[in-house]
């Protein structure tokens, strides 16, 4: 037999599933996240799976590696060399302000001190054109101060080489022959795009960790292969596409948010087999709540990304393509605090995986999101995991009873309050990437995900108003499931500020040209064919005088004057829909140019499932369950694995898995469909 496997890891749990691709069966698990070695947590899974990898097929791994390194300042010691004049871009950032009557503002600490900061004399133009020769004994004299003080890696970000790379190629020529072993990142390599604080950023972040995601990466496949891996293994990266591990090694700031956009795809792709085109994804693990919009089955993907932004903190710019979702601190190991003036609030600290939430025992006293249901009823502490992660529910009445002794109310009260703070930061993120940005929530369909997110979508998805919710099979893993689906996929950008006008068609189509080139030739480097590569276009375009751009589809054939115009149609609807007025007489330009390379990957096909049983026979028990406003309810708890396909259940109702619970409220009812998802919707 052969299997599709995927590896996701999270901030409490690592999640395994492997797909048989004869059968379409799935094995799942879930082991431990280990934080002090990520890659023992991902062992351990493999173990437990059961599955020996000689007989793996495909195999992709969803890291956290990246951002680890970053947010906890683990990466390499780092420098920097730029052009004359820019040695402080890091410094002097951005003058925008996230709050701006935040007296306390303080601005982002820049990863390369200004010791190591080295400026070289070049200079480009904005078009490209040498205006100052590059001096190469600078860079041989920069290369020895590197090697005295123990660089291990170097960044290099000259002013204006998204247009002409040819001096950073001469800079990266000249350090792997002065400084061998050491990693070098250029920004041509990791991103053609303007912008010169963020560009320079990015590139930063890409040499500050590309020792341990290859340290990481390279002992990994090491792992697998003694354990009998065959084949190349596959990185999940940030824009919802896979890379192989040599790939990801490259540009490794292009797999900082990998494991969240899994369940993105996921249920884009579940999307298609149920014929709905409008998604809202709502993934809550143990750690954090992640949410994001699918429009027509296209996965947003944005470069505006911010490492650690808060509503009073900036944060720090990485300009790589990554699917655009918000995310908070509110999972199950959120904790529930009292501020300085009185105020409950839950998160963005989290117990994490060691010790986890109060009823772990693992020595964590400060209550959890996970306590609070543990204690309203929603998660049975006998069957928590399937039984097989042993619980302790009278730790998580003494960890919320400080909760409840402060405000002098009952604990139960308390394990309310805490649910019901979380649910509405929870839906202050859902309202961020729908009705703020222009869209219906009542048009789409809402997947959640995630240990947590069958607990809460119910109440969300009913205050939010849309269609349906969907509570896909074995959502816990649903992310590691969304890697299953995935192609392989490669972002190009160029910065390149054109007017969309028929005189420039000719130097349009020269640019994407040069662009699929560059695509075609990274694919087949690494062995895929060109019949399995599928190229789409898009361009960053804003009328001429603005500051901001919308991303809008480019027709993928070779471009005419009727294309001209579809173009301005695509751009006009958007930047009506995202800010309600177009300028039909304004002419608009083209700022950088996109193109997507999807590299074709055999999926197993999904097929419906021949699932019988009737709801009756189902019920496991009753149980009392504190459903908010409607007080507490007793309810019957189903076993979600005897419900057949076309079962319906009326709400108050408790649906149990392995790894997840499902919270049916009075007013809502469920049924089964074909494929085995929880279809919820008003009653």
């Amino acid at each position: 037999m052969s299997y599709r496997i995927a590896i996701d890891i999270g901030g409490t749990f690592t999640d395994y599933v492997a797909m048989n691709e004869e059968t379409g069966e799935l094995t799942v698990t879930k082991a431990s996240s280990t934080p002090k070695n990520f890659a023992d947590g991902v062992m351990d899974a493999i173990e437990k799976g059961g599955i020996s990898l000689e007989e793996a097929n495909y195999i992709v791994h969803g890291s956290t590696i990246v951002i680890n390194a970053l947010t906890e300042r683990k990466g390499a010691k780092t420098a920097l060399i730029t052009t004359k004049g820019y040695r402080d871009v890091l410094e002097i950032g951005r003058a925008n302000r996230t709050d701006l009557y935040n007296y306390y503002y303080t601005k982002p600490k820049p990863f390369v001190p200004r010791m190591y900061r080295f400026e070289v004399e070049e200079r480009m133009d904005k078009d490209g054109n040498v205006l100052v020769p590059l001096n190469e004994e600078q860079v041989k004299n920069i290369a020895a101060k590197c090697k005295k003080e123990g660089i291990e890696a170097i960044a290099v970000c000259l002013l204006h080489s998204y247009a002409n790379s040819e001096h950073e190629e001469k800079i990266k020529e000249i350090l792997m022959n002065e400084l061998p072993g050491i990693e070098i990142s250029i920004s041509s390599e990791v991103i053609k795009e303007w912008r010169e604080y963020e560009r320079t950023n990015t590139t930063v972040f890409n040499a500050y960790v590309k020792p341990a995601a290859s340290r990481y990466l390279d002992t990994l496949k090491e792992r697998m292969k003694k354990k009998g891996l065959k084949i190349e293994p596959y990185a999940m990266q940030s824009n919802g596409g896979t890379a192989t591990f040599e790939m990801a090694k490259i540009n490794p700031i292009n797999i900082i948010e990998s494991g969240p956009v899994g369940g993105v795809i996921g249920a884009n792709e579940l999307g298609k087999i149920i014929n709905e085109k409008n998604i809202i994804t709502f993934d809550i693990g143990g750690t954090t709540a992640k949410t994001s919009l699918i429009y027509n089955n296209e996965v947003k993907i944005t470069t505006d990304y911010r490492l650690e932004q808060t509503p009073v903190y900036s944060g720090y710019p990485v300009k790589a393509p990554i699917v655009d979702i918000i995310e908070i601190g509110a999972g199950g190991g959120s904790i529930a605090w009292i501020d300085s003036v009185g105020n409950l609030k839950v998160g963005p600290r989290s117990a994490g995986a060691d010790p986890g939430p109060a009823c772990y025992d693992r020595g964590n006293m400060e209550p959890t999101l996970t306590d609070a249901n543990m204690i309203a009823g929603r998660i049975d502490p006998d069957r928590f995991l399937g039984g097989k992660f042993p619980v302790n529910i009278k730790k998580s009445y003494e960890a919320v009873k400080k909760i409840a002794d402060y405000y002098k109310i009952t604990v139960e009260e308390a394990a309310r309050g805490i649910i019901r703070i979380a649910n509405n930061n929870m839906m202050n993120a859902l309202k961020l990437v729908s009705v703020r940005k222009g869209y219906d929530p009542r048009e789409f369909i809402m997947v959640a995900m995630g240990g947590n997110g069958a607990i809460h979508s119910p109440a969300l998805g009913k205050e939010l108003k849309v269609k349906k919710i969907v509570i896909p099979r074995y959502p816990a893993v649903f992310s590691a499931w969304g890697m299953l689906m995935t192609d392989l996929r490669q972002d190009f950008i160029q910065t390149r500020i054109t007017k969309a006008c028929d005189d420039n068609i000719e130097l349009v189509n020269e640019i994407y040209d040069g662009m699929i080139a560059r695509a075609l030739e990274l694919y087949e480097n690494h062995g895929i064919k060109k019949e399995d590569i599928i190229i789409v276009k898009s361009a960053d375009i804003r009328y001429v005088g603005q500051e901001h751009t919308v991303k809008t589809p480019v027709p993928a054939s070779i471009l005419g004057s009727r294309d001209m115009v579809t173009i301005r149609d695509n751009f006009e609807n958007l930047h009506e829909q995202y800010y309600t007025f177009k300028l039909p007489d304004s002419p608009i330009e083209f700022v950088n140019f996109n193109i997507t390379a999807f590299g074709k990957v055999k999926k197993a096909e999904i097929k419906p499932l021949k699932i019988t049983g009737r709801p009756e026979d189902a019920v496991r028990c009753r149980n009392v369950v504190d459903y908010d406003e409607y007080g507490k309810i007793e309810v019957p708890v189903y076993i979600r694995e005897k419900l057949g396909a076309g079962s319906e259940i009326k709400g108050p109702a408790i649906v149990e898995e392995e790894t997840s619970v499902t919270v049916l409220y009075p007013d809502q009812r469920l049924y089964v469909d074909e494929y085995g998802n929880l279809i919820i919707e008003e009653a």
